[in-house]
């Protein structure tokens, strides 16, 4: 491998293996199965490739770590795969006759649903890269990372493991930056302190962004060679398969040309990339084709100045000043008709009792309008200020992040993170919801766009100017876990709470105590009249999170059929007790019916 990097040559990588095993051989549960499932498939793939041209092929080993294949219940064929990967390279290389080199892939480990153990990252990469190295690899390549920091552990690790060389690449977009804002800039400048012989750019939306990268990696690298290995295009779904783009053989000789001008001394493909991509970036380099046509360009957004309301919410001017603060809840409609909410709000607006509506987001797991578009109405129709409910349930984090920008467009600023109801327990009990972060990390998400950046680390047109919120529950059974995770949603960007409906404050004196005796921010006590015992015997023991003490039932079970009377009477007095210790209340209306909580707060 260092010879033929000495000798100012390029050297022409292989294509999709991965991609290509998984539409060749049926049911297979990851790609790297096919060593043990179906060798010779494995063995034919590495033909195709060396015989359209390729100096250096790639053992099906991406993936074949144990952290990756434990999500596959594969982990305890960790070493077989790994081995049998390597010996079907070498085959090939035996039989075809040809002079290739083999390297051992080494993909992230990902955060994958399903897998269990090998948490240490350092420690999965050194027991990958030392089975490869025992079966006779002649290099490493450690590609498709997104995150520098994981690459740089497994460089460490691969390091550790081997003297062999290593070529270490990473994903990037059309901007040259990694889906973790890493720029390729600043990528190459790290990268090149450590030991590897080559660093480049592979995977990600195909050559154009494989390009870009390259552009600006040039006369960085310090003497290290730079690579690029880039999808076909950008992928696409039918029918429940991952498809890519028919890019021409043509296109790629274009690609080579201009990635050797650029300074890249390997080149090849990856995923979608067949032997007809790489045999024309053969035909390109042993041609010293030059480029007919500039493929390097970028498009960039017109940035206009956001406009911004900068000025602070209603809701918290009040709770930095220590005002009272008085909210009711409101669930939007399960149709499109919004005029009775609509009207609901105008009436608490009017009544000079209400500062804002706090609007669920389908709660108990039932489709309703969004309560980000409630609130966008509410407040551009009505008035009155609101704060929409959003919870990770529903949504990707690419979903939530672009439903926030909407909202904050719309002059939606108070939000409040929850994690909402599970699925199973509504309309849809063969779902299991999306949440690929949990109301902590939405909060992070909220705090990291007031920061003016994406979820990634990207940065937005302007910072975005949301006071967010986060549900706590004071009567938790497991009180040390709900202490945590509250201090995370903290750390995580919380401004203001929201408790769980209470109907005893002595939990929340509890929950207090065991902050250290303060709550670090302003909380909003959750208060429900109950209209009924029978309400109150069902919340008890069929809504998580709500307590109601046996005290408060009997009083209702013997007020019979002046229970209602009484459980006003109870949340007036919950009421008062809030003042002296929280920063005001939200009110759950009885009946469903929003305007009776004026009743309530009319008193």
């Amino acid at each position: 491998m260092l010879e033929r990097l000495s000798e100012g040559g390029v050297i022409v990588g292989d294509g999709g293996t991965g991609a290509l095993l998984t539409a060749a051989v049926p049911r297979l549960r990851c790609p790297e199965e096919a060593n043990l499932k179906a060798p010779e498939a494995v063995v034919k793939v590495h033909l195709g490739f060396i015989q359209a041209g390729a100096d250096l092929i790639e053992a099906n080993t991406f993936g074949a770590n144990r952290r990756k294949l434990s999500a596959q219940l594969l982990d305890d064929r960790l070493e077989d795969i790994v081995e049998t990967g390597v010996k079907l390279a070498r085959e090939a290389r035996d039989v075809s006759g040809a002079d290739v080199l083999v390297a051992g892939s080494i993909g992230p480990l990902g955060d994958l649903e399903g897998s269990h153990g090998a948490e240490n990252a350092y420690d999965v990469f050194f027991e990958q890269a030392r089975l490869l190295e025992g079966r006779g690899v002649d290099l490493f390549m450690v590609e498709t990372f997104f995150d520098l920091e994981e690459l740089e552990t497994a460089i460490q690790a691969v390091t550790d493991a081997s003297a062999l060389p290593i070529v270490a690449q990473l994903t990037f977009d059309e901007d040259a930056q990694t889906l973790a804002g890493v720029s390729a800039r600043d990528a190459v400048d790290r990268l090149g302190q450590l030991a590897v012989v080559a660093i480049g750019a592979n995977c990600g939306l195909g050559p154009q962004a494989a390009l870009a990268a390259l552009s600006e990696m040039t006369g960085r690298a310090n003497g290290v060679a730079l690579s690029a290995q880039p999808n076909v295009g950008l992928p696409s779904r039918s029918g429940g398969r991952i498809i890519y783009p028919n890019a021409t053989p043509d296109y790629f000789s274009e690609f080579a040309a201009q990635a050797r001008n650029l300074g890249a001394r390997i080149i090849g493909g990856c995923c979608g990339t067949t032997p007809a991509q790489i045999a024309a970036i053969r035909a390109a380099v042993e041609d010293r084709r030059e480029p007919r046509v500039p493929m390097l360009f970028v498009e960039r957004e017109e940035q206009v100045p956001a406009e911004r309301r900068a000025e602070k919410t209603l809701l918290q001017r009040k709770l930095e000043a220590e005002e009272w603060v008085v909210s009711v809840e409101l669930d939007p409609p399960k149709g499109t008709n919004m005029e009775s909410m609509l009207r609901c709000a105008e009436r608490l607006h009017e009544s000079g009792l209400v500062d804002a509506t706090d609007i669920n987001d389908n709660p108990m797991a039932r489709a309703r309008l969004s309560a980000l578009m409630a609130a966008v109405a509410i407040e551009g129709t009505v008035g009155l200020e609101t704060i929409p409910h959003v919870t990770p349930r529903d949504a990707s984090i690419m979903g939530l992040q672009s439903q926030l920008l909407g909202a904050h467009a719309a002059g939606i600023r108070n939000v409040l993170a929850v994690t909402g109801d599970p699925p199973h327990v509504g309309d849809y009990p063969g779902s299991s919801g999306v949440y690929e972060v949990d109301a902590i990390g939405l909060t992070g998400l909220v705090t990291r766009l007031n920061g003016g950046e994406d979820y990634s680390g990207k940065a937005i047109d302007a910072p975005t100017s949301f006071y967010v919120g986060v549900a706590v529950n004071p009567s938790a059974e497991d009180l040390e876990t709900e202490v945590e995770r509250f201090k995370a949603k903290l750390d995580a960007g919380a401004r203001f709470g929201m408790t769980q409906a209470l109907f005893d404050l002595s939990y929340l004196d509890r929950f207090v105590e065991a902050l250290g005796g303060e709550c670090p921010i302003p909380l909003l006590v959750g208060i429900w009249p109950l209209s009924s015992f029978q309400l109150a015997f069902r919340l008890h023991n069929e809504v998580p999170g709500i307590t109601i003490p046996a005290e408060i039932q009997q009083r209702l079970a013997d007020a019979g059929a002046d229970a209602k009377r009484v459980g006003f009477e109870l949340a007036r007095g919950l009421v008062e007790a809030a003042r002296q210790r929280a920063a005001g209340i939200y009110v759950i209306p009885p009946f469903k019916e929003p305007t009776a909580a004026l009743d309530l707060l009319e008193a």
